[in-house]
């Protein structure tokens, strides 16, 4: 599959800075970022390793063996996504100790920006949602939520969803993910009902893979789903999936998220959706 050509104004989005960004985004000054910025530089978060860079750009085929965790990421903004400065932020993350691979996203609605990523061990990916993330919050001056979960447990339910994350490739360019998640305690993983779940799963209009998620010491049950329109993935979302977390007796955590925005910035992290 070629490389579609990057989006437009791409060059003028890459100068906005986080200050520029957030005042364009909501209208509001946001306070002390140089301060915030200079301590992340000095602990070496904003100082990315040209070689370190390169490897993963050059490696579409991050070794998906090799993953022992994934991670969830959404930042509380809301601002279209080619105002992120996605370019200086990729930089920064492919030095990240661990890092394997990351798929951006840009929430449907709110445009809210987060990512779905790939680590090697948990041990990096807990030091990404503890030191790197919380920082790069702070710098926008806003919150965020984390997600931590243990990519060897759903390895086998995820390999049976088509799942990129783990080898597959999907013939359709994703238009839409979708991020899921249920307040249950299901550990081990495998003792839960996902092979009951996979067949009619597959079934449902527009899925083209799907990543199960199992968190880290809570045993959350959840997934990340790619959809071939938006549509389907609301119908989802919205008709489908209250059922089936209504049949568990549990609450849930639904997000829908426009891939369409985000293709150019997830190809530069080797995101599997676009091998």
């Amino acid at each position: 599959m070629t490389t579609d050509p990057e989006p437009h104004n791409q060059t003028g989005h890459n100068r906005l800075g986080r200050r520029d960004f957030l005042k364009r985004a909501t209208g509001t000054a946001i306070t002390a970022i140089t301060a915030a910025t200079a301590t992340m530089a000095g602990a070496g978060l904003l100082l990315p390793s040209r070689s370190r860079a390169a490897a993963i750009t050059s490696n579409p085929e991050n070794t998906q063996m090799s993953q022992n965790a994934f991670v969830y990421t959404e930042l509380q903004i809301s601002a279209p996504f080619d105002q992120v400065p996605w370019k200086n932020i990729n930089d920064t993350i492919k030095t990240q100790p661990g890092f394997l691979n990351k798929t951006w996203l840009s929430g449907l609605g709110n445009n809210s920006a987060g990512g779905i990523y790939a680590f090697d061990t948990i041990e990096n990916a807990k030091k990404f949602v503890t030191g790197y993330f919380p920082a790069e919050a702070r710098n926008f001056g806003v919150a965020q939520t984390t997600r931590v979960f243990d990519a060897l447990a759903t390895r086998e339910a995820s390999i049976d969803m088509n799942s990129v994350h783990y080898g597959a490739r999907i013939d359709v360019k994703p238009a839409a993910f979708v991020y899921t998640e249920v307040q249950l305690h299901v550990l081990p993983f495998d003792n839960g009902p996902w092979r009951t779940f996979n067949p009619v799963l597959k079934q449902q209009p527009g899925l083209l893979s799907k990543t199960w998620l199992s968190g880290l010491h809570t045993g959350t049950v959840g997934g990340f789903y790619a959809f071939d329109s938006i549509e389907n993935a609301k119908r989802f979302a919205l008709d489908y999936f209250p059922t089936e977390t209504r049949a568990l007796d549990a609450a849930f955590y639904t997000r829908i998220f426009d891939a369409t925005m985000t293709e150019a910035a997830s190809r530069d992290m080797a995101s599997p959706f676009y091998r």
